[in-house]
């Protein structure tokens, strides 16, 4: 994409990223990512409040078999990512902080053309199943998704950027679809390794990235 357009390449994501390891918190020893912003930019992307809300993590632990949720370790985690009103509360915050994020992104870089990229679409619509979830489980995920896709385009109007709904374009491409633009989850070890040479489960693989490009390159020309 960034030789379609012309552009280099400063890549700064990292798996597990929030919006305070984008504004003001190290990241595996790397600083925040806003400080690879320097003011040359024309085109800055951001994919963020995700991990905020616990979006990936309660569908990592939605795919947990009952005695691994039962783990004295892990049952208080459990509990609460499953549970709708913690994911309520999260999501209750993260709209000021996507707001933060845009707000900086825009001052440090005020030539740039700022793009909220949000989330492609991971499960399939009610009603569809997404083993091994539940359908309550499936229902919580659906809400944390469709709720943060609302707010952050709502973040992009409100801070002057743009929006790239990749999450309406991938609605029939959901994990567990026929030609699925992100890996689905498993019971076993897959829902926490990739297998060798396969994407991180629950995250985009080859065909969902390419289709993002498109997506950004197609606002870019408008």
């Amino acid at each position: 994409m960034a030789e379609r357009l012309n552009l280099d390449l400063v890549d700064v994501t990292y798996s597990g990223a929030t919006t305070a390891a984008v504004l003001t918190d190290n990241q595996r020893g790397a600083p925040p990512q806003i400080c690879a912003l320097d003011g040359s930019e024309a085109l800055v992307t951001v994919t963020v409040g995700g991990n905020d809300v616990g979006y990936i993590p309660l569908l990592i632990v939605a795919s947990l078999p009952n005695f691994a949720r039962r783990l004295p370790m892990l049952r208080g985690w459990v509990a609460d990512l499953l549970d709708r009103d913690a994911r309520d509360r999260a999501l209750a915050t993260v709209f000021d902080s996507l707001c933060e994020v845009g707000r900086s992104i825009r001052k440090r870089s005020p030539s740039a053309r700022v793009l909220f990229v949000d989330y492609l679409t991971l499960l399939p619509p009610a009603g569809v199943g997404a083993p091994p979830l539940s359908e309550a489980d499936a229902a919580l995920g659906r809400h944390v998704a469709e709720t943060l896709e609302r707010l952050t385009a709502e973040a992009a109007v409100e801070t002057g950027c743009e929006i790239v709904r990749a999450a309406a374009a991938s609605r029939d491409h959901h994990a567990w679809s026929v030609q699925p633009w992100a890996e689905k989850t498993g019971r076993l070890a897959r829902y926490v390794v990739p297998l060798l040479g396969r994407p991180a489960p629950l995250h985009p693989n080859e065909a969902g990235m390419h289709a993002v490009a498109r997506a950004i390159t197609a606002q870019w020309g408008r």
